[in-house]
């Protein structure tokens, strides 16, 4: 392993103030993705800057009825969590979806969000990457893709986000928050995350130096039927082939509100901006759910072995809707 120096932050600026003094910082937080990436010799830190005693783990309800969860706030305590399990179904299941009980005990809620791709050439120094060292051409393109991205892919790349909790967080409209030497700001959940183009080795919209902080749940969320489903190869510790997070208002008969997010088919979580907008006044039947997703998916770009994903994307999502709208029928 590379020799690598060690800070501890003991507030939010001085995070920030070390990283800008240490050139090739990274954060540390539950480490349970950068810690492996470091063995590989895929991530190679000079400075590890530690945040993880920073007072941001706790889950706060807001004024106006929004849930604010710190940066740090451990994946098994957020998914146990009552108000998330009552009010967000969707992110606890997807939660509970992802990884182990030992690694979302130990994983964070900014760590989730910023896990990089388990592209196996991504992983491997042996072979070219574009996302790991740009110009070097992308592997898994003429190589081994049955796992990568069927929609907003690149020449340059064509891997996948791997997070379960990024697609709920996207579907749900929650904003992520930033802190850096610039002072706070937030974006949208389904916007922190990046497509490929021509910079792949860029994951999110973090400035350099910039930190996570905390995800704010919207009140209008609150209480909405929503659900999270993964298709993956195995019952458990797998990541995704394919993942729908979906919430569904339906009101004097027709949706009223629709948020719906795949997972594993692109390089960040997708949100449905098209399959939403067909669905908003339609009668929540099944054809209906079938048409919106339809349009969603005829943006697919499948690859030579993972075409099978864009069905089994729509499948997803058709059940998950129809289920949703019989659930608001027997409520």
């Amino acid at each position: 392993m590379k020799p690598f120096a060690y800070v501890r932050a003991d507030s939010l600026a001085g995070a920030a103030e070390a990283y800008a003094a240490h050139p090739g910082a990274s954060y540390l937080g539950g480490g349970t993705n950068l810690v492996d990436l470091m063995k590989l010799g895929v991530e190679r830190p000079t400075t590890l800057i530690d945040v993880s005693r920073l007072p941001l783990d706790a889950v706060t309800e807001l004024p106006d009825g929004s849930l604010r969860v710190g940066a740090l706030v451990r994946n098994s305590d957020l998914a146990a969590h009552p108000l998330v399990r009552d009010r967000y179904p969707a992110l606890s299941q997807a939660l509970l979806a992802g990884a182990s009980g030992q690694l979302r005990n130990a994983a964070t809620t900014g760590g989730n969000l910023l896990q990089r791709t388990r592209c196996p050439y991504f992983q491997d120094v042996s072979k070219p990457c574009n996302k790991r060292q740009p110009g070097t051409g992308c592997g898994a393109r003429d190589g081994v893709h049955r796992d990568h991205a069927v929609l907003g892919h690149s020449e340059r790349c064509i891997a996948t986000h791997p997070s379960d909790m990024a697609v709920a967080l996207a579907a749900l409209d929650a904003r992520v928050e930033l802190y850096g030497l610039g002072g706070v700001r937030r974006v949208h959940a389904a916007d922190f995350h990046r497509l490929p183009g021509e910079h792949p080795e860029r994951d999110t919209v973090l400035e350099p130096g910039e930190l996570v902080t905390g995800v704010v749940l919207p009140a209008a969320a609150a209480g909405l039927p929503s659900v999270y489903r993964k298709a993956r190869d195995r019952a458990s510790y797998a990541f995704a082939l394919a993942s729908v997070a979906a919430v569904l208002e339906v009101a004097d008969g027709v949706v009223a509100h629709a948020g719906l997010a795949f997972g594993a088919l692109a390089h960040r979580p997708w949100r449905a901006r098209r399959a939403e907008e067909a669905l908003l006044g339609a009668a929540p039947t099944e054809a209906a759910f079938e048409h919106a997703v339809d349009l969603e998916l005829a943006q697919a770009r499948p690859l030579r072995d993972n075409a099978y994903k864009v069905p089994l994307a729509r499948n997803l999502a058709v059940d998950v809707l129809t289920r949703l709208a019989r659930h608001r029928e027997d409520a």
